[in-house]
């Protein structure tokens, strides 16, 4: 088989995997319609609280595996972005962090810079900030005082000063980059995360006790 047979064996097989997991995706859906009619028969008849937790519980794992899907079929499409010029880093990101459940940990942005701007989609940018600082939550590493807070700090790089540098410290060991696996939930969104910030000309990283994501600025 040649090269290009194979490339387009390859895409072939990507279409249809993108459909397999959309159809997926629905047929979850309607088993959720099916658990909500069940939990709504239990709750009526007054039935063992147990019964009532498991249905909560089924219906959360399915919600789970239908967001997933979805991600999967997101990440499996082109990223088309509607750039507009002139937005503010910080501005973005902290947009992102305050939508983010901090599950009792407080996100902190710093910025040692003035107003950071360039030519970026706000709303998958906002996504992408948002998945990271969530992950970060998850993965941060319990501070000797007690405190939870997830320090983020906003800067230009040294070299050149033409890239913004978005830092999510304080984070425990990790031992695979979750950037670019499929190993849960986290990592799918993860995945997605990086590639819409890829996509802005930017990078997403894993270096040891922080994820660190570069992002071009404007002129």
């Amino acid at each position: 088989m040649s090269r290009m047979e194979d490339s387009e064996t390859l895409q072939d097989l990507g279409r249809a995997s993108i459909q397999i997991v959309h159809d997926l995706k629905n047929q979850l859906n309607g088993l959720k319609l099916y658990a909500t009619f069940l939990r709504r028969r239990i709750e009526k008849s007054e039935r063992p609280e147990d019964e009532q937790e498991t249905i909560a519980k089924l219906m959360a794992g399915l919600d789970r595996a239908a967001n997933d899907l979805a991600t999967i079929v997101e990440y499996g499409r082109k990223i088309e972005l509607k750039k507009q010029p002139g937005f503010e880093v910080q501005k973005v990101l902290r947009t992102a962090c305050s939508t983010v459940d901090g599950r009792g940990a407080e996100i902190v942005v710093d910025s040692s810079s003035d107003s950071l701007q360039g030519s970026f989609d706000p709303l998958k940018l906002t996504d992408a900030f948002k998945w990271i600082s969530s992950a970060a939550i998850k993965n941060r590493l319990p501070s000797n005082d007690g405190g939870d807070a997830i320090p983020v700090s906003v800067k230009v790089a040294a070299v050149d000063n033409k890239d913004a540098i978005i830092e999510w410290s304080g984070l425990r060991k990790i031992d695979h980059d979750p950037f670019h696996s499929f190993v849960g939930s986290e990592e799918i969104r993860l995945a997605l995360a990086a590639k819409i910030i890829e996509a802005h000309g930017g990078s997403a990283k894993l270096a040891e006790d922080r994820f660190i994501v570069q992002l071009p600025l404007s002129d």
